[in-house]
């Protein structure tokens, strides 16, 4: 007599393909990337894109924090401003090394003179990027530095609750049924679950999505939302959220 009589075929089949499926997810590990900016907008654009990219991403704001967080975090690149508030890139990549970080570094500032660009590299910078930017040429850069290092991407596939999002196949399935957005709805919910959790602002939105500065009504991205609500949220919990006066967020039922 078997020692587990209720326990099915299909169900040790399902037990095995689980096992299989958590250890190849623990074999591959997410490049860990910490982006340094005291600009809000350029560190959420530039920490959102690298999520989607499946990075695994902390922010600073200042030369203070970034030195603690590189020691707790160990990241395998750093985007870093030159210009922060409290002390420049440059001084920033020294404690950085001096504590034993070798992550490549790509400097990510206003400054733009040869002498600028040089003093970048020759302080042990890996590169060097000009704002205003392409955000996906430095994700580009960023890429190209952590291949140098051996590490690679995950294939972006996010999910909350029974809301799975495929950015490879550009796909959106909610209680296992497709959900078939138009380019830009596929666009604001992958902002939205790239950021799950935080609250994204109306500001936000707009340079990530339609990527250019509104200061007028936000009537284009209620009728979005709204939009984006009927094709997503029409099975209970409900996964988009308001925050009145502030933006939308997507969060965990």
């Amino acid at each position: 007599m078997s020692a587990f009589p209720c326990v099915s075929p299909g169900f040790i089949q399902e037990i095995s393909s689980f096992v299989w499926q958590s250890a190849t997810m623990a074999a591959v590990k997410s490049p860990r990337v910490l982006v340094v900016d005291d600009e809000d907008n350029i560190s959420f654009l530039v920490s959102s894109a690298l999520k989607l990219e499946g990075c695994e991403v902390r922010t600073a704001a200042t030369g203070q924090e970034a030195v603690l967080e590189a020691d707790k975090f160990g990241p395998d690149a750093v985007v870093l401003d030159v210009m922060l508030p409290d002390c420049d890139g440059f001084d920033v990549l020294r404690r950085l090394r001096s504590n034993g970080c070798d992550a490549p570094v790509l400097f990510l500032t206003a400054r733009h003179s040869t002498a600028d660009r040089v003093k970048g590299l020759t302080a042990g910078g890996d590169d060097y990027i000009v704002k205003p930017f392409a955000l996906e040429e430095l994700v580009a850069r960023v890429h190209v530095a952590l291949r140098r290092r051996g590490v690679g991407a995950q294939s972006a596939r996010m999910q909350v609750h029974d809301l799975v999002l495929d950015d490879d196949a550009h796909r959106v399935w909610r209680a296992e049924q497709e959900v078939h957005l138009s380019a830009t709805e596929f666009k604001l919910l992958r902002c939205l679950m790239t950021n799950v959790g935080r609250v994204v602002t109306r500001g936000q939105i707009l340079d990530h999505v339609w990527q250019y500065d509104f200061d007028g009504e936000s009537a284009i991205i209620e009728s979005f939302i709204s939009n984006l609500r009927k094709k997503v949220d029409v099975v209970e919990p409900k996964l988009i959220h308001t925050v009145r006066g502030v933006g939308y967020t997507v969060r965990e039922p």
